[in-house]
């Protein structure tokens, strides 16, 4: 048995596929399918640990990516997409999977083309409550389709197509609560307030944070996951900013979380601040804490999907919604006080973000690619 993972481009569309992934081999061992193969199929590895850990062969494919405003790149970018399908189409050729599981994206693009070129099953996943421009293609030609959320349920074929939330890998299904505070080195006696901006950071939530940083730190105490690149320039900029000694040790900088590190600021965390990629609001749903979301502004985001995630989750009273172009630090300090100085609003939130949490959505989609892989086999 042979399977192709199809997606890449950020961690959003990474991870889902390591979280079924992992799941697909559960089965493979629990059901004595001793000759399962998994590829990984994009322009980039992205991570290497995750694909080694989960053996999982990466498969090279260029790919171009069609940006949502006027830029030469759209032209030259054609070409390396039309590169891309090639290369798709030969290698999955020689593979020749049973199924094709992609994440949308741009870099899925040239696996779906090779799969529907060589009649080769598709399962998709469509993470946001608008799909992205390469799922509502594939839609058309995929055998099943996994959802988030039911607003996408409009966009696919009703009789192929059921939510069953986002795949999230196994060690983030549950938060890590005992020993959270020492290994993060925080005072278990004060709130903790963990801001996340995506694996690059979020350039304008990180300067409104760091403001707010004289109004926040007399109360509470902050993890910030600033992105990888933006590590060394953040921390110099608090040094100016917060002159107390004392107050700074409650102030933790992160470039990047790896797996440990997310369980346990999600053990301590209090409250979460966060973009609302539908990655990030299913991990904060599964772990039930309130939340601050952040979409990235309509002109960024192709369907405005961030947008109404993040409603469609504060819809059901898990978390607070502010439009970036809102964002201030008087108003960020003020709503954070507001949530923590109200238990009885703290506990609506975590019991309405349980309730939307999916912990089984990677093992339901395992279970349909699985399902088409062993009848493909047959």
């Amino acid at each position: 048995m042979k399977i192709v993972l199809a997606g890449g481009g950020s961690g959003g569309h990474f991870y889902p596929l390591i979280a079924i992934a992992e799941q697909l081999r559960t089965m493979a061992e629990e059901e004595k399918i001793l000759d399962m193969k998994l590829y990984y199929m994009s322009d980039v590895p992205y991570e290497k640990t995750a694909l080694f850990e989960n053996q999982i062969t990466f498969v090279s494919a260029t790919s171009g990516k069609r940006r949502l405003y006027s830029s030469f790149k759209n032209f030259t970018d054609l070409f390396k997409i039309a590169t891309g399908v090639i290369q798709a189409t030969l290698k999955m050729y020689y593979i020749y999977p049973d199924v094709v599981v992609a994440k949308g994206g741009y870099a899925s693009f040239p696996a779906l083309m090779a799969a529907r070129i060589l009649r080769i099953p598709v399962v998709i996943h469509e993470s946001d409550s608008h799909p992205g421009r390469v799922n509502l293609w594939a839609g058309k030609f995929a055998k099943r389709i996994g959802v988030t959320y039911e607003d996408a349920l409009a966009f696919f074929k009703e009789d192929r197509t059921a939510v069953v939330g986002m795949p999230i890998r196994k060690d983030l299904l549950q938060s890590a609560h005992e020993g959270a505070h020492e290994f993060l080195k925080l005072d278990a006696n004060i709130p903790t307030i963990v801001v996340v901006g995506g694996s690059q950071g979020a350039e304008n939530i990180n300067d409104v944070v760091i403001d707010a940083l004289p109004l926040l730190l007399p109360k509470y105490q902050i993890i910030h996951q600033v992105g990888k690149a933006r590590e060394s320039e953040v921390n110099s900029r608090v040094r100016v900013v917060v002159h107390d000694q004392s107050l700074l040790e409650r102030y933790k900088v992160f470039g990047y979380f790896n797996p440990l590190a997310t369980k346990m600021c999600a053990g301590a965390a209090n409250i979460y601040i966060s973009r609302a990629g539908a990655t990030s609001i299913a991990e904060i749903a599964n772990w039930g804490v309130p939340a601050i979301l952040i979409p990235i502004p309509e002109t960024n985001s192709h369907g405005d999907h961030q947008r109404k995630n993040a409603y469609h989750y504060a819809h059901a009273g898990a978390a607070i919604v502010m439009e970036e172009k809102n964002l201030s630090t008087t108003i960020l300090a003020e709503e954070i006080d507001r949530v923590l100085s109200d238990p009885a609003l703290q506990k609506s939130m975590s019991d309405a973000a349980l309730r939307m949490a999916h912990p089984d959505a990677a093992k339901q989609m395992a279970r349909i690619v699985l399902d088409i892989a062993l009848s493909h086999e047959k």
